[in-house]
């Protein structure tokens, strides 16, 4: 029969790309993936219906059996290799930083929020750059997804709303209006892009993308992505009155039954407003 362990060894015998060792290698990666999503109930999974939620469900299985990180980014590099030869490799983030790996944990009860530097943002010249840095601060969007956003189309009054070919997952989604702030900053997104994006008429996504990173750098401006962390730790203790552990509030071991049920529920909720589909991502932002 036809299955996912099939899929891989023929994209391996198409694409020789690496030595003999590294063929080795990343086979028997792969061999692992196909038989670990296997266990997982992703059952009859060929390679092109690999999708996000498969890649997020090995890292949380990766992160609890604390795997070396240099094998975990070994195993992602594997997982990076086939999205490209499938032709969908926005299914894994290009950052191992986004799965936590530099730091061996996936479950973290230390917060990697940043804030939004005022002193640092006046630095950054190039105005869309600068409106994207604070859309992903009051939304919690990601890089791309702040770059590309069309300010004009996505307001519709009581949510943001992304369109499936802005997003990682490639899955349309809302993100809550309810604040002043959100509301002040989308109303100045929409009249620095018009009709358009938060991407120059005169420009392609990959010029200010280049744009982006080195405006950043220039200013200072590091681990963007922990605006994102800061944007799901704030609406979880707006969601439940309570901080997250990543911001020192109680674990899950210290909530009551009652608090756990709010506690899950709040965190599907983020998780969806974040573009993920499973509530055990959301330990990567709130922690656990």
């Amino acid at each position: 029969m036809r299955d996912l362990n099939f899929d891989f060894k023929q994209l391996g015998r198409r694409n020789r790309d690496g030595s003999i060792a590294t063929q080795h290698d990343r086979e028997s990666i792969l061999g692992l993936v196909a038989n670990q999503l296997a266990d997982g109930g992703f059952r009859h999974l060929r390679a092109q219906g690999l999708r996000t939620k498969h890649i997020e469900h090995l890292v949380i299985r990766w992160h609890a059996e604390q795997i070396s990180a240099g094998t975990f980014k070994n195993r992602m590099s594997a997982l990076r290799w086939v999205a490209e030869k499938i032709g969908k490799q926005n299914i894994v983030a290009r950052d191992n930083a986004a799965y936590a790996i530099a730091d061996r944990r996936f479950v973290s009860n230390e917060s990697k929020a940043t804030e939004l530097d005022g002193d640092k943002l006046a630095k950054v010249s190039d105005p869309y750059t600068a409106m994207s840095l604070r859309l992903q601060a009051a939304f919690g969007l990601r890089r791309e997804e702040s770059i590309k956003l069309r300010p004009e189309w996505a307001d519709r009054g009581d949510v943001l709303t992304l369109k499936a070919s802005w997003t990682k997952g490639g899955k349309e989604r809302d993100v809550p209006i309810i604040s002043e702030t959100q509301r002040d900053v989308l109303n100045e997104a929409r009249a620095l892009a018009g009709k358009g994006s938060l991407i120059p008429a005169e420009m392609s996504y990959r010029d200010q993308l280049n744009r982006f990173k080195a405006q950043t750098a220039r200013a200072g401006i590091d681990h963007v992505h922990g605006l994102r962390h800061a944007y799901a730790q704030t609406r979880y203790e707006e969601l439940t009155g309570w901080k997250a552990p990543a911001a020192g509030g109680p674990t899950s071991k210290q909530l009551s039954p009652e608090q756990k049920a709010v506690d899950r529920e709040v965190r599907l909720t983020i998780s969806r407003e974040l573009g993920h589909e499973r509530e055990q991502i959301t330990a990567v932002y709130l922690g656990r």
